[in-house]
């Protein structure tokens, strides 16, 4: 029963892996008459030609709860964007493809530099930063899950226990962050966080001593996942990093912004 204690000072959810996941998409389906729910997908052009978005699609038509999706498509022509929205056509759910490289988001985005508003950078941020302003403007859904398309290992359950903490309606968390082991092939996966992150943190700590804010940091299991959920209104009241550091800038804010017991963390695969 190790896994199960608590440490640092986020609230782990455990061993949600082991429920029926009917048993957990029938909850949300009543979740969500009380907090609708969407999904962002950001995506590369490329990432449609894989086998990883492929299977991702698949699994998404079969999931009774969401109410939007939101699609980010980043460097694509306007032949690639045609190909992605028949591409996407294949989902169940109302859904929209943000052409990030297309006419009128380059017009928007034009608009809000000379606003000085607009992200500065190209990258994974900034894509995610407009599929969040776009359901800030059709403020459709209540309870928002956001993951990679890039996911070999993908089935619906990952969704449903991403999304069920900050969709649930008794629970008063407001964002959650997922995390899952890495292996793959007899090795273990995760470099980035396991010989440069947590390393990182621990230096900190040791040398600066033990803040809130590195323990804060320290406490998640998986710092780097590109896997998170929220309520809408947690996007009122953070910046979204427009670069390429999204998953630690997002935990930034949330630290700013959110007290630690309205944040957490679930397990949400057995394996990544």
């Amino acid at each position: 029963m190790a896994d199960f204690y608590q440490n640092g000072i986020i609230t782990t959810l455990h061993n949600i892996a082991d429920r029926p996941i009917e048993a957990l998409e029938e909850e949300l389906v009543g979740f969500s008459k009380q907090r609708p729910m969407g999904l962002i997908l950001p995506s590369l052009f490329s990432e449609l030609e894989g086998p990883a978005l492929q299977n991702i699609i698949k699994e998404l038509r079969e999931v009774p709860y969401l109410s939007q999706i939101t699609i980010g498509l980043d460097r694509a022509d306007e032949q690639q964007y045609r190909h992605a929205l028949g591409f996407f056509k294949e989902l169940n759910q109302n859904h929209k493809v943000l052409w990030n490289d297309g006419p009128r988001l380059q017009a928007l985005d034009k608009e809000l530099q000379e606003l000085g508003v607009a992200p500065r950078e190209l990258g994974k941020g900034r894509n995610v930063w407009y599929c969040m302003g776009y359901k800030l403007a059709t403020a459709e859904v209540e309870s928002i899950a956001l993951h990679d398309c890039d996911i070999l290992t993908y089935d619906r359950s990952l969704l449903a226990r991403l999304i069920y903490p900050v969709a649930h309606p008794r629970f008063n968390y407001e964002f959650c962050k997922g995390f899952y082991p890495r292996t793959a092939n007899g090795k273990i996966n995760g470099r980035v966080s396991r010989l440069l992150v947590t390393p990182l943190l621990r230096s900190f700590k040791t040398i600066l001593g033990n803040t809130d804010y590195l323990e804060y940091m320290d406490s998640f299991r998986y710092p780097l996942a590109g896997e998170f959920s929220f309520r809408r209104d947690v996007l009122n009241d953070i910046r979204i990093p427009s670069d390429w550091g999204l998953e630690i800038g997002v935990l930034s804010e949330m630290y700013r912004n959110y007290s630690h017991n309205r944040l957490c963390q679930v397990d949400i695969a057995d394996n990544y």
